[in-house]
């Protein structure tokens, strides 16, 4: 079966299923195991002199086993099969749109419930959050998930297979727990942060792309184009800037990490910032409108 195949086939397992809870409250999830070796190197490793080489081992400790066990897993005669089940736990289509729906659901609760509801899939402060920064929030990582969660994974099995895939996890998990600029991680962290800066390059700006083709009358091109390059990341700002034109809203602009506001510029700043929960809805349907689009094209490759 080539990639494309077993790609179309996993990402709709993943639409379908989820994260059945019943497998994953009896089993470590792969991205569990994935945090737990990232942990044990961070413990290990980030210590005394020659942080940044000691993280240049640490992620090549990470990637190069991820490397072969993928490639192990491939060649093994129902290998195939191994490969659709993988990418299928490992894409995030349907966890991401959970996930951010359940933002919405709990802002028609109350304000506290959206903002405890939004801390569990955002790394800012969220106590002084209004209902517009909740949903703000919600919608930016609506956004910039579907790139690493689902698009870059994607993109990464359908060019090198199951070990593509594993690198590219393995490499994102890293990035998302040692790949901050804070004393303890500045140098240690830095390979896996500029590592997963490369990865994401193309998978950023092809969800931006998909994003933008999914929503034609939208006119997200020239948004896209102006504002990508504002966001504090050079890759997270393509998804955003498409999501930001899509629904018409102004994303990003100033929020506070560990009680310091850092002042960061807005992202079609002429779009709305009085944001809601029904808001958060669009968002979701504007991800699976790129779900859809995303399928399609892998469908079409695989029957090529």
């Amino acid at each position: 079966m080539t990639h494309a195949g077993a790609l179309a086939l996993a990402l709709l397992i993943d639409a379908l299923l989820g994260e059945p809870r019943w497998v994953w409250d009896r089993y470590p999830h792969p991205a569990v195991l994935m945090g737990r070796a990232v942990a044990a190197l961070d413990r290990s490793l980030n210590h005394g002199e020659n942080r940044k080489a000691r993280g240049v081992l640490a992620l090549a400790s990470l990637a190069v086993p991820a490397w072969v066990l993928g490639g192990f897993f491939a060649a093994l005669p129902f290998g195939w099969l191994v490969e659709i089940v993988a990418a299928a736990i490992l894409l995030a289509q349907r966890s991401l749109v959970d996930h951010v729906r359940d933002v919405a659901n709990a802002l028609r609760i109350s304000l506290g419930e959206g903002r405890r509801a939004v801390a569990r899939i955002v790394g800012r402060d969220t106590a002084g959050m209004d209902a517009s920064a909740v949903s703000r929030a919600a919608i930016e990582s609506a956004a910039e998930n579907f790139s690493d969660g689902v698009i870059a994974p994607a993109f990464w099995f359908l060019l090198l297979g199951l070990p593509g895939l594993l690198v590219y996890k393995i490499v994102n998990t890293a990035d998302s727990m040692i790949g901050y600029r804070t004393p303890r991680y500045a140098e240690f962290g830095w390979a896996s942060a500029r590592f997963d800066d490369l990865l994401n390059w193309v998978p950023a700006r092809l969800t931006a792309a998909l994003l933008a083709l999914a929503h034609p009358s939208s006119n997200a091109w020239p948004v896209i184009r102006r504002d990508a390059g504002l966001h504090r990341s050079p890759n997270a700002g393509w998804p955003e800037a498409a999501m930001a034109a899509v629904l018409g809203a102004a994303l990003s602009g100033p929020r506070s990490y560990h009680g310091e506001v850092r002042d960061y510029p807005y992202v079609h700043p002429e779009g709305r910032r009085a944001l809601g929960p029904d808001d958060i809805e669009a968002a979701v349907r504007v991800l699976w409108r790129g779900w859809l689009l995303t399928f399609g094209i892998v469908t079409a490759l695989a029957i090529a």
